[in-house]
């Protein structure tokens, strides 16, 4: 491909101040791109979950910003055994992680919070807009024009939309409604905590099918804890007593120290959900707007992906608007790479979501652990600057 002298847009609008977008505008920024990031929220408040940023992730995030990498592996956990447990405690498996030997990069374990802040400090203050929620944008040959609640508009060259698995703009673009209820509620927690069954750089996981119990260090003394069950719809169980009481009501009874750590885990900052994906696109863009991260191919936690994939949609993105030689082709080549890809990683995600809560679902973890190679060399072997063009 012969390299244009310059991008081939000069401001863009991500729409979405979550990881996704913010490493989008780094990398978008270091090309020279003029973007801007606008965020509903009103501020970046702290969000009670840790998050874990596999090897293919943090390659990619290293391409577009090595200091960030240097910033979280300080920040967080780099993660060195995986557990299996069952509900009353007793281990049935113990494995040691060895991505870093393998790939060249850890599987690294952080607070969400913490990762944003450091990717909003990475970025000119006055370039993130708080208070801006997207309700339509108009395009034309030359431009786009983004409409935000207030009557405030901004007219870019090209639009991305990274506000997540509701995001405005897909439903703008794309029309396809509500997420995919995949039958599984959760609930998630962060605290400072210490106990002798949680050992620093650890992650263990608790199984007594339909329910599961993930708890990790995510560095600095935290842990985060994640807990799964299967259920029939997605209501919300009420306010945050009546959440806190449903979950005691659904794991008090596990070992400890599930018990103990849902306990000290402030109400108000439990975080209840339903796991949602959506079904596949076969393109993300139309004229002069685009998907990245969870607008673009929400999927199930199963492999822990998301922020991954949305780091290498990011630095790509950044890659194809430079080098291309104009926005039709530099989108068209986003959409062949990134989709071809995510469907992958997308199938597989949900894939292991299913069979997680079958009934022999330890077995098959159990199975996974040893022998997910070829999935994992083919993952993990990702190569940013190499594998952009190829």
């Amino acid at each position: 491909m012969i390299e244009t002298s310059k991008p081939v847009v000069e401001k863009v609008a991500i729409i979405g101040g979550g990881i996704g977008g913010l490493a989008t505008a780094i990398a978008l920024r270091k090309q020279g791109i003029d973007a801007h990031v606008y965020e509903k929220a009103r501020e970046l408040r702290p969000v009670g979950a840790g998050l874990s940023i596999n090897p293919n992730g943090l390659k990619a995030l290293e391409a577009i910003e090595p200091t960030i990498v240097e910033q979280l592996k300080q920040a967080g956990s780099i993660l060195k055994v995986i557990s299996l447990r069952k509900n009353t405690g007793e281990i049935t498996q113990e494995t040691k992680i060895t991505l870093m030997e393998k790939y060249g990069q850890p599987l690294l374990s952080i607070r969400w919070s913490k990762l944003q802040e450091i990717l909003a400090s990475a970025l000119p203050p006055e370039i993130i807009h708080l208070n801006h929620r997207c309700v339509g944008f108009t395009q034309n040959h030359n431009s786009v024009t983004v409409e935000f609640e207030g009557k405030k508009t901004v007219e870019v060259d090209l639009v991305v939309g990274a506000d997540g698995i509701k995001s405005a703009v897909r439903q703008i673009l794309i029309g396809d409604g509500e997420p995919r209820y995949l039958g599984r509620m959760s609930w998630r927690g962060l605290l400072k905590y210490s106990h002798e069954l949680l050992g620093a750089n650890e992650v263990t996981t608790m199984i007594a099918t339909p329910k599961t119990i993930l708890l990790m260090d995510v560095g600095d003394g935290y842990i985060f804890w994640g807990a799964t069950m299967l259920c029939v719809d997605d209501s919300s169980s009420g306010n945050a007593a009546d959440i806190k009481s449903r979950l005691l009501k659904e794991f008090g009874e596990w070992a400890s120290p599930v018990p103990e750590i849902m306990e000290a885990t402030d109400a108000e900052i439990i975080v209840e959900g339903p796991i949602w994906d959506r079904e596949p696109l076969s393109s993300w863009t139309k004229g002069r707007v685009t998907l990245l991260g969870d607008a673009a191919h929400p999927m199930s936690p199963s492999i822990g992906q998301g922020a991954s994939t949305a780091f290498e949609d990011g630095y790509e993105l950044s890659e194809y608007l430079a080098k291309a030689p104009n926005l039709e082709a530099a989108l068209a080549l986003y959409d062949k790479h990134r989709i071809e890809r995510t469907h992958i990683i997308q199938a597989r995600s949900a894939f292991t979501g299913r069979r997680s809560y079958e009934p022999d679902s330890e077995k098959y973890l159990q199975e996974i652990f040893r022998s997910n190679e070829e999935f994992e060399d083919w993952l993990h072997k990702y190569d940013p600057v190499v594998d952009c063009f190829n």
